[in-house]
């Protein structure tokens, strides 16, 4: 009999994306080639306190405060689907002090999958100013875009079916810091079906 519930499985821990944001906050100062002009934006909800860790690390690269360079940038307004999901009251825009105008904006993301929060952050981000270039950072990479968008910084590369769920949690929200892996039921279910057809066939 197959199970009757979802399988999960964890991909990164805690420690994993630490050492995934510690990561990417070097390959932003080396491509950069410093950080005068950084701007850090998360996209709600989890993006947001990823942009923060990632801020604080990067506050000990290039001894900027982490508050002078991160921010947070709403996207609700901007969704294609804003229609067929449920009503969310849009989270405030924060923008540093001295605004994305000239600047190089991270767009810091959980999971990157479809690319159409992405766009949706793009056009939000123009509505704020004109910034010099955007580069995008995201936690997990799970493939399957419909839109040619691409990860500049990526903590984990994770191959995923359409059918499974990559779910981020974060301490500040969660309570715990892990990214795991559902695969509905119908799926363990037919893999378990799969696996024991080809042991009768053995």
């Amino acid at each position: 009999m197959g199970s009757t519930s979802a399988e999960t499985a964890e991909v990164m821990n805690a420690s994993d994306i630490d050492r995934a944001l510690t990561r990417i906050a070097h390959e932003i100062v080396e491509k950069n080639r410093g950080g005068d002009d950084l701007v850090v934006l998360g996209i709600p909800s989890r993006g947001v306190p990823l942009a923060e860790r990632l801020a604080e690390k990067l506050e000990r690269i290039i001894n900027r405060p982490a508050a002078s360079f991160c921010g947070s940038l709403d996207i609700t307004m901007h969704r294609d689907d804003v229609r067929r999901r449920a009503p969310r009251v849009p989270a405030p825009t924060r923008l540093p002090e001295a605004g994305v105008d000239d600047q190089t904006v991270i767009l810091v993301d959980d999971v990157l999958f479809s690319g159409r929060t992405i766009r949706a952050a793009l056009d939000a981000l123009v509505d704020c100013g004109r910034p010099q270039a955007v580069r995008l950072a995201v936690l997990v990479d799970r493939g399957h875009r419909e839109l040619p968008i691409r990860a500049d910084h990526v903590g984990k590369n994770i191959p995923t079916s359409r059918s499974e769920a990559v779910r981020v949690e974060l301490s500040e929200i969660d309570g715990e810091d892990r990214v795991i892996i559902e695969r509905p039921a119908a799926q363990v279910e037919l893999d378990e079906s799969d696996a024991d057809e080809s042991e009768a066939n053995n």
